[in-house]
């Protein structure tokens, strides 16, 4: 951490003085308004801060400076590229056609206004105050640093089979260089199977069409596996793709946020490119105004049903990444005054409005399928990965020029994975290194530890790409960002809500934006009133109903139904993550002093090192701070401010 090099200037009041006068526009001096006013603080904790006065330390000059973004642009490419993914392309048009069409829209909009912008802002204004990654980030309330872990445990589940789904783009992309394509009617070992008028549904029990042989045979091999408990051996071909893949994300992280914020130039643009040009082709297509008609046309009644509430609410998750550190990762290699509110606008904004246009490309394209099969439009579509590489690649397959369109989508696909994932291993690396601050000091073992942990997910990564790999890929999807997300994300609210106090929060965010505009302090009542109510009273509601929907319905992945110990084991993997807020919630109180009151009410205290990378608002904070809010005996994490003001004490007192 960067407020350990005060150690080193503790021994010499030359080097403290000198050291002062240095770092006085990079601390915000909370700890000297406590102690420069109150003199007569309690004297028990003096010795303990005396004697760690003592101790060695490295020299400040030993402390490599945190990164930033080369402009702000980058950081708004990086954040649309991670909130802009598959999810926008496959989840959020099949939940919409499935939930009424056009009507999905307003539970959708709703749980966009009142749960995604304000958590949204939330992470983005925490990670950017703090500069710090999810875990150090915590410092403003110790008791909560199982927040931190949690967001890392799920997104460690969300990079172990997400790029799982980048090494099926690769497989798919380089099929898609034959001509014709290996799935497609006039491939001539599906000669046959055409002739049969199949359909694209196997779970009606008819004959597969080629695209589903081409999906269930030749890439996932599942036909060879009985179930979870049969995985089977490692289809190589899958592996060699998923090394790909990693190599290409530790490549591309290799420099940091440096490589990554100019990648983003490319990735974050050109799947709006390749879906313009997909809405411009489907709407020529035959039968497309059909596929249209069925995304838009609204079904009233469904609004009274509270599964499209939910399914509102989770694809509000899934798309802009909330609660697993990756926006809070990102945002603390900002400046100090950036406008995040601003950011928060445009990227929310941004990410909705893809969906919403994805459709579009999307449907117009079934539309024209359906037309072609003689079949209503809900019957070439499904969910999951079934969409993105069963009902897409036969569309696509029926274009003219269908080499060309199969490796434009393809591509398009894969530079939506990938900007995803760079978001969430950011969170990963960032909370690491921020921990471990030694790391950013040596370039080698910074990159070796990367190496080590691409390296890392790719053996956890076998068992996906197995036979039976995708059933444990749709377990672990079904549980790494189901309950235990939404727990996270309600501790969090309630966390910065009540414990570190709002209204601080708020002025924190006001801080940061130097010349902050009128409109910036009327939005923040809005923000304000979502926080304390809105945002938690409809995470209880979400969760509730997920717990109810979980327990009643069995989890199946086509026509295969889980084992009740299969379930169990989602079960417990969603509570793994969720559970590290309570552990770490007992670790830091048992740290404190006292009954059980004071403990909590210590551990809820900032650290004194909290906001020790603020360097545009020393003189307000000192005005406006309250001595007791940063009073932190407990704290082992001191500034060269708490040398500075001990040994001023020290003087008066003599």
């Amino acid at each position: 951490m960067q407020d350990e090099s005060g150690k080193a200037a503790a021994g010499s009041p030359a080097v403290v003085s000198a050291t002062t006068a240095q770092n006085s526009v990079h601390l915000n001096g909370h700890t000297v308004t406590q102690n420069g006013h109150n003199p007569t603080a309690t004297p028990a904790p003096q010795p303990e801060f005396e004697s760690q006065s003592q101790s060695p330390a490295p020299a400040p000059t030993t402390i490599v400076p945190r990164e930033q973004w080369g402009g702000k642009y980058e950081f708004l490419l990086s954040c649309i590229g991670y909130c802009v993914g598959l999810g926008n392309v496959w989840r959020f048009p099949y939940l919409c056609y499935r939930n009424g069409g056009g009507v999905f829209l307003i539970p959708y909009f709703i749980m966009l206004f009142f749960t995604g912008v304000p958590l949204f802002l939330m992470e983005l204004s925490l990670g950017q105050y703090g500069a710090a990654g999810p875990i150090t980030v915590w410092k403003c309330c110790p008791l909560l640093k199982g927040i931190g872990i949690g967001m890392l445990c799920v997104s460690t589940l969300v990079c172990l089979y997400y790029n799982v789904i980048i090494a099926w783009t690769f497989y798919y992309l380089g099929s898609s260089f034959q001509s014709p394509l290996p799935w497609s009617c006039d491939a001539v070992a599906n000669i046959g199977l055409c002739g049969n008028s199949t359909t694209g549904n196997s779970s009606t029990g008819k004959v597969l069409s080629p695209t589903e042989i081409f999906w269930n045979e030749r890439v996932l091999g599942v036909v060879h596996s009985e179930g979870l408990h049969d995985p089977g051996p490692v289809r190589w071909p899958l592996a060699l793709c998923l090394l790909a893949a990693w190599i290409v994300i530790f490549l591309c992280m290799l420099k940091g946020i440096r490589s990554s914020g100019k990648v983003v130039y490319v990735t974050a643009t050109f799947p709006y490119f390749v879906l313009i040009v997909l809405i411009i082709r489907g709407a020529t297509l035959e039968g497309s105004l059909q596929g249209v008609a069925f995304y838009l046309t609204p079904d009233w009644n469904r609004l009274a049903n509270a599964q499209v509430w939910n399914d509102a609410a989770s694809q509000i998750f899934y798309s802009l990444g909330i609660g697993v550190g990756g926006l809070l990762s990102m945002a603390s290699y900002n400046k100090f005054d950036n406008n995040v509110i601003r950011d928060t606008l445009i990227i929310t904004t941004g990410n909705c409005s893809t969906s919403f246009f994805a459709g579009f490309a999307i449907f117009s394209i079934l539309g024209h399928m359906a037309w072609k099969k003689g079949v209503p439009v809900g019957e070439v579509a499904d969910t999951g990965p079934g969409l993105a590489f069963v009902a897409y690649p036969e569309a696509l397959a029926l274009l003219p020029g269908s080499v060309f369109w199969s490796i434009m989508f393809f591509l398009m696909l894969f530079m939506l994975g990938i900007d995803t994932l760079f978001g969430n291993m950011e969170g990963i690396t960032t909370a690491v290194l921020d921990e471990f601050p030694q790391l950013r000091m040596n370039a080698l073992h910074k990159s070796l530890f990367l190496g080590a942990l691409c390296f890392g997910f790719y053996l956890m990564g076998l068992l996906l790409v197995t036979n039976g790999g995708i059933y444990w890929f749709t377990l672990i999807d079904s549980f790494s960002t189901s309950f235990g997300l939404i727990i996270i994300t309600l501790f969090m609210c309630i966390g910065i809500s009540f414990f570190y106090g709002v209204n601080q929060f708020c002025q924190d965010i006001i801080d940061m934006i130097c010349h902050c505009p009128p409109w910036c302090s009327k939005v923040l009542l809005y923000f304000k009133a979502c926080w304390v109510f809105c945002t938690p009273f409809l995470l209880l509601f979400i969760l509730t109903y997920i717990f109810i929907e979980m327990y009643n319905t069995p989890l199946h992945y086509g026509s295969y139904v889980y084992p009740r110990w299969g379930k169990a084991l989602g079960v417990c993997i969603g509570a793994t993550c969720c559970l590290q807020i309570l552990i770490w919630a007992i670790v830091a109180m048992s740290k404190e002093t006292g009954s059980l009151k004071d403990r909590f009410q210590k551990s809820i205290r900032p650290l004194n090192s909290w906001r020790v990378n603020n360097m545009n608002s020393s003189a307000r904070a000192q005005e406006r701070m309250e001595p007791e809010r940063v009073e932190a005996p407990f704290t082992v994490t001191l500034t060269d401010m708490d040398f500075n003001a001990m040994t001023w004490e020290v003087g008066s007192q003599a």
